[in-house]
């Protein structure tokens, strides 16, 4: 088994910017902690616990991989107050950004290959360090490969970073593989520039995290379809490879400057962002997800994927919907104010988010150098936007609380903007062709828990920025967070 010596830069998952220049916050804090508190989880001293991935056991203990390339143990997790007993589990991996656990072995995605580690004589040790899969390059420190939880049918995805966001250096930098249970290495997408995390959506299929750089105008949330091409074409050496032919070849070459809807209709490969999650708005370089499947125990965004962000140190939500074929969907502010920088997040057996991750190699909001948080429901319901989804004339948009009826019912209470970004071969872009769309009628359920708006203006490939700040629930309460984003690429029939 190759590894690597772990590299201490993680200009991979930021833009180049001075601490400074990070976003604005969003004043939200203190309003946040009414209902879900951060629960610092105390380490060992001696631990300096660089958190890239975390993987919940079945018997309720969580996995941690790390950064210094260490699978760790904890049990504890999950106690009112948190007494974490932490074990070594394995040791002289690379940079453990994916964590899987199946049939009774680990997963653990590295620097260089997919590893399968199992503890043959039951110490709690892994003596047993299988190289399931090694089908990539590996010649530069901005190439992180990030790796899945295991699927239910045994797969892990593997997503690929490119060697220095403009070009393929090594073998298959810049793509997204599908591992099987047998070590078989599918390529199922090009076009990567710098993933941040990768999993399952809330419907089962297989998304990851693109960063804000070259031919990505901001992150973004992105469907990995089989055969697809996701945006960046320095990837396109890679269907020279006898492991990918079964793909055809590369796809035309998008044009630069443009805008990605355009380039969707001239080459049908390209996959549009899922949801496109607006620059320093919604984080920076955002990282894993995970969906809450709870059942209610992390308070009413049962279902919704969390996301970490690394530079602004905090977690965002997020839903999708397929819709005419295509994936969409919105984002939401939901918590900020961690320790650090956030690489990993993962949910406990008793329904709390667990956050994790570092600040080397790039500046973070969080003034700690690593942490584990905690992020536990307080049992009160905030007056949320819970979701938002498309309608052929507009959207829905569901709330956790009842509204009041007389300002909701109002078309003025709802303020919309739309914008894209730039496509192009250069790093990111700013907001462009903005406009603004006019919410024309309303239609409030009778629980007043939803309101059906009819607008004006819809812009397909446009991002939608909400404003409902005008809006107050049924006793008078004003939204915790006001803004949501989403991402219009089709209008259901």
């Amino acid at each position: 088994m190759r590894t690597h010596t772990a590299l201490c830069l993680l200009g991979a998952l930021a833009s180049a910017l001075p601490a400074q220049e990070l976003g604005e916050r969003w004043g939200t804090a203190h309003a946040e902690s009414e209902f879900y508190r951060i629960v610092d989880v105390p380490l060992p001293s001696e631990l300096a616990l660089e958190v890239g991935s975390m993987c919940a056991l079945p018997d309720g203990r969580v996995a941690l991989g790390t950064r210094r390339g260490e699978i760790l143990i904890a049990s504890g997790l999950d106690l009112p107050q948190p007494r974490p007993q932490i074990t070594r589990f394995a040791s002289g991996l690379d940079e453990v950004l994916g964590l899987g656990f199946h049939d009774g072995a680990f997963y653990a995605t590295q620097q260089t290959e997919l590893t399968r580690l199992t503890d043959r004589d039951g110490d709690g040790r892994a003596d047993r360090f299988e190289n399931l899969c090694d089908a990539w390059g590996f010649e530069h420190y901005h190439e992180f490969a990030w790796g899945s939880p295991v699927f239910p049918n045994g797969s892990v995805y593997v997503v690929l970073g490119l060697s220095d966001s403009y070009s393929m250096k090594a073998r298959f930098r810049g793509w997204a593989f599908e591992i099987r249970a047998d070590g078989s290495a599918l390529p199922i997408a090009s076009g990567i520039r710098s993933a941040g995390g990768v999993a399952w959506n809330e419907h089962g299929v297989p998304f990851y995290v693109e960063s804000q750089g070259p031919w990505n105008g901001s992150c973004s949330l992105k469907h990995l379809r089989t055969g697809g091409f996701v945006g960046h074409p320095a990837s396109f050496p890679g269907y020279e490879d006898p492991l990918a032919r079964s793909l055809g070849g590369a796809p035309a070459k998008p044009n630069s400057p443009s805008r990605l809807r355009t380039e969707s209709e001239r080459i049908p490969e390209l996959v549009p962002y899922s949801v496109v999650f607006p620059y320093r708005k919604m984080g920076q370089s955002i990282t894993t997800f995970r969906i809450d499947e709870s059942k209610g125990r992390f308070g009413p965004f049962a279902g919704q994927l969390f996301l970490g962000d690394y530079s602004l140190s905090l977690v965002m939500r997020a839903t999708t919907e397929l819709v005419d074929g295509v994936w969409q969907g919105a984002c939401y502010p939901f918590r900020e104010g961690f320790g650090t920088g956030i690489l990993a997040v993962e949910f406990t057996r008793a329904g709390q988010l667990l956050a994790g991750g570092t600040n080397r190699g790039w500046p973070v909001r969080g003034n700690r150098h690593f942490v584990l948080e905690r992020l536990e429901w307080t049992g009160k319901t905030p007056f949320e936007i819970e979701r938002i989804t498309a309608r052929p004339d507009g959207f829905l948009v569901r709330f956790t609380r009842p509204v009041d009826r007389a300002i909701a019912g109002e078309a003025s209470s709802y303020r919309l903007q739309t914008y894209t970004h730039i496509y192009q071969e250069h790093y990111g872009s700013p907001e462009v062709d903005h406009t603004t769309p006019r919410v024309v009628r309303v239609q409030l359920a009778e629980d007043g828990r939803s309101a059906e708006l009819v607008v004006l203006g819809l812009v397909l490939g446009h991002v939608h920025e909400f404003d409902l700040g005008a809006l107050r629930a049924a006793d008078g309460a004003a939204l915790v967070h006001s803004q949501a984003y989403y991402t219009l690429n089709r209008l259901p029939r």
